[in-house]
């Protein structure tokens, strides 16, 4: 009678996981195509070591967010909503004055959106930097560029 070896899942350790930095140059890049790819990297879930219960995924930098596109007029069509929690607090935007007031705010809402709503979603969260321009305070962590080739856009293109 042979007996079976048992083969044990590997579940990793918090002292075992790497992070590395990426940085992503959204100009020109589809929203939605773009969050999904930072969001998968976010998560961890780029890595062979990826663990649902642990946050194994790395540090993503977005720079160039005012200059993010949408396919076919969103920008005009597409409604944000949010709501103070009083009565009558509702407040409607487009996505192009929300992109007018605050580009940076409104691209982190976008890849947030795609991560899980709890306590380890929180926590990828704090991994990702935003910013308007093509200016940031990182570039000690020498982030890698991220190439996110489905997400970019031929120029004159709606």
């Amino acid at each position: 009678m042979k007996i079976k070896q048992q083969v044990k899942t590997y579940s990793p350790k918090a002292s075992e996981i790497q992070r590395d930095w990426w940085i992503v140059d959204a100009e020109g890049m589809t929203v939605g195509r773009m969050a999904t790819e930072v969001a998968k990297v976010l998560r961890g879930k780029h890595k062979a070591t990826y663990a649902q219960h642990i946050d194994t995924g790395d540090h993503v930098i977005v720079i160039n967010a005012a200059k993010i596109r949408m396919t076919s007029n969103k920008t005009d069509r597409q409604l944000i909503h949010t709501h103070s929690g009083y009565p009558g607090g509702l407040t409607t935007r487009t996505y192009q004055q929300s992109l007018d007031r605050k580009p940076a705010d409104t691209v982190r809402n976008s890849i947030v959106g795609m991560i899980p709503k709890n306590r380890l979603g929180r926590q990828q969260a704090t991994k990702l930097k935003v910013y308007a321009g093509a200016e940031h305070p990182h570039a000690a962590q020498s982030p890698k560029p991220l190439d996110i080739p489905g997400a970019r856009r031929e120029p004159g293109t709606r």
